[in-house]
This record gives C-alpha cells, structure tokens and sequence, in this order.
C-alpha cells in the first residue's frame, strides 16, 4: 500500500517531505522559470537545502522569513546559513486553509527539532531542475 503522498510526486519540496520541524542548510538562491514546457515563462524564486534533493518555491512570505533568519535582505548573504523548516497547517491559499511549509529562525530554544543528514553521496540535485 502506498500513502496518496507518496503517490502524487513533486519536483519541489511538499508539506508530507517535512516530519516536524527540521534544521536545514541554505546553499543555494535562485530563480528558475517554472512553467511547462510550451507554456508562457512563469518565474520563481526558489531554495535549495543541503539536507533535501528537492528545491522549496518560494513565496513572498517565506522570503521575508528568510530574510529575517539570516539578518540580510541579500540571498548572497543566506548561502550556508542554517534555518527551521516546518509545516504550517494553518497557511491559506485562495481562501482555503491549505497547510503549507514555512522558515523560522534556527532555534531550538522553541521545543522539540530533529536535523535532517546530508544527501547521501551520489545523489544528485535533480537535473531538470537548472539551479
């Protein structure tokens, strides 16, 4: 038996990648045009994590959190620098409440955090995925 989760795949991070809240690495900010191929252009900004294969989209929330975690309004800045990714059940979408993920400060002064390890070598980033 599989979970409808773990049926439904994604190129980018999704709510059920994310078990709790996890302590991840910035390496890199970039943005990438999302949009199928034969489709007009559709450009988000994007993270990728050490610890994950897959890149998070970015919204203008997360941005602003990421922002605020590491002290810089410039992305070079954040290269490297550690935050929390956690699942918020209560993030709205198109009027609906959704759950979506979000970025905190790196504290474990807020309950209980696991850290996620490193991909393990020979994983690759995915290839189609130009950042």
């Amino acid at each position: 038996m599989a979970n409808v989760n773990q049926m439904i795949e994604s190129k980018y991070l999704k709510q059920s990648d994310i078990d709790g809240e996890v302590h991840v690495t910035i390496s890199k900010v970039g943005r990438v045009n999302i949009a199928r191929e034969g489709d007009d252009p559709e450009y988000k900004w994007m993270v990728r994590f050490e610890e994950f294969t897959k890149p998070m989209v970015l919204n203008s929330t997360n941005i602003k959190r990421i922002a605020r975690a590491c002290n810089s309004q410039e992305s070079d800045d954040w290269i490297g620098k550690k935050v929390t990714l956690y699942v918020d059940p209560d993030v709205e979408f198109a009027g609906n409440v959704v759950g979506g993920l979000r970025i905190k400060g790196n504290s474990t002064a807020h309950g209980s955090t696991r850290t996620v390890g490193k991909p393990a070598a020979g994983i690759a980033m995915d290839d189609d995925i130009p950042f």
